[in-house]
């Protein structure tokens, strides 16, 4: 219930102070687990991604935001749950995976941090790691701003990329990279489409 409360507030925020327009949600699959990888510009980034769709979202969020009292009833009920960033936290993983297992929705940012100057940064390789391991197809998110009043924010899903043609053999190192390679540039590609 608070889920589609707070959806509901965000969307009323995108829609008369920003502007928003969503691209290709009919890409997201309504049932089963899905990847949503997007590119990270904002602090509005999680909720923009969240109230796009109707399907529930759950995000990774550094753990630091978990300590202040408001803000981490806030965003758990937002469907967030604490990482530890740069330490390989197995105990975020292994949530992750379980909510992937569960046929819910994932929201990551691969960058693993905020773009200052609103262009790709290089993707670590974690949410390619838990679509391999989890076979949830990863759907690429563009997200195109600056967030600005009543500016135009863009956001656009892309087509789903199926992990089964990367899982005909043992997963490695280099399939991991080449399936970020593959996202990140699917990311590029929509932003390049937006910005023309």
């Amino acid at each position: 219930m608070l889920y589609r409360t707070f959806r509901l507030f965000f969307r009323i925020i995108f829609t008369f102070f920003f502007r928003w327009e969503i691209k290709g949600a009919q890409h997201v699959p309504k049932q089963g687990p899905v990847l949503l990888c997007a590119n990270h510009i904002s602090n509005w980034d999680p909720p923009l991604v969240g109230s796009s769709l109707r399907r529930k979202v759950h995000f990774m969020a550094k753990e630091e935001l978990f300590h202040i009292p408001l803000l981490s009833f806030l965003i758990r009920n937002f469907g967030a749950f604490p990482v530890k960033r740069g330490s390989g936290d197995k105990r975020a993983l292994r949530t992750a995976l379980d909510l992937l297992a569960e046929q819910k929705v994932l929201g990551v940012f691969p960058e693993g941090t905020r773009s200052k100057t609103g262009e790709l940064g290089k993707a670590h390789t974690g949410a390619t790691y838990m679509a391999l391991k989890s076979k949830a197809p990863i759907v690429p998110v563009a997200i195109i701003g600056p967030y600005r009043l009543f500016r135009k924010i863009q956001i656009v899903f892309g087509p789903p990329i199926s992990m089964e043609p990367y899982l005909k053999e043992k997963i490695t190192s280099d399939t991991i990279q080449q399936v970020t390679d593959r996202v990140m540039g699917d990311i590029a590609s929509m932003i390049a489409a937006e910005r023309k």
